[in-house]
């Protein structure tokens, strides 16, 4: 049997998706659903203030927050709710684009540009790895995103709700 090393993988360093994994997992944005989960809420609640300050102005626009204040915050609070959603959707597509190319047995790689693609297949042992990794350590962000982004939608339908109900009365 011929043992396989990755040292003579023909993919670019950064194009393998091991590496891929561990730049993702470092970046200050990635990585925000790897913290413990005080730390990823207070991060979310973080971008949710940032809402607040982008679409505040906006609802206050539209109600005034002096004539309808629960208005003016639940539309204020949907408008900051959408730019966590915008941010968990970011965060998901960054997570599984990396899981689905470490579960894949080919890598599609460029070695110079966009010109010269070129279809690397994965030993079985880098298959096993890639595997493991995308199973143990990815998947459970991916669960993470996931999670929180139900609780931000169940949030987001009951302000809805409220909404609608305030508005009919």
């Amino acid at each position: 049997m011929t043992q396989y090393s990755v040292e003579f993988c023909p993919v670019p360093q950064e194009q393998q998706p091991i590496n891929e994994y561990e730049q993702l997992k470092e970046s200050w944005f990635f990585r925000l659903p790897t913290l413990e989960y005080p730390g990823y809420a207070k991060k979310l609640g973080w971008f949710l203030v940032w809402g607040w300050v982008i679409f505040g102005p906006i609802a206050a626009a539209s109600f005034g927050p002096e004539k309808k204040p629960v208005m003016f915050a639940l539309s204020a609070t949907l408008g900051a709710g959408c730019f966590v959603a915008l941010v968990q959707i970011r965060l998901y597509l960054g997570w599984i684009y990396i899981r689905d190319r470490l579960q894949k047995e080919k890598v599609i790689y460029e070695e110079s540009g966009w010109y010269d693609g070129q279809i690397w297949e994965k030993p079985p042992a880098v298959i096993t790895r890639d595997r493991l990794v995308a199973s143990y350590q990815v998947e459970p962000i991916l669960a993470r995103i996931r999670q929180s982004s139900l609780v931000l939608l169940i949030l987001m339908l009951g302000g809805s709700i409220i909404w609608f109900w305030l508005k009919e009365n």
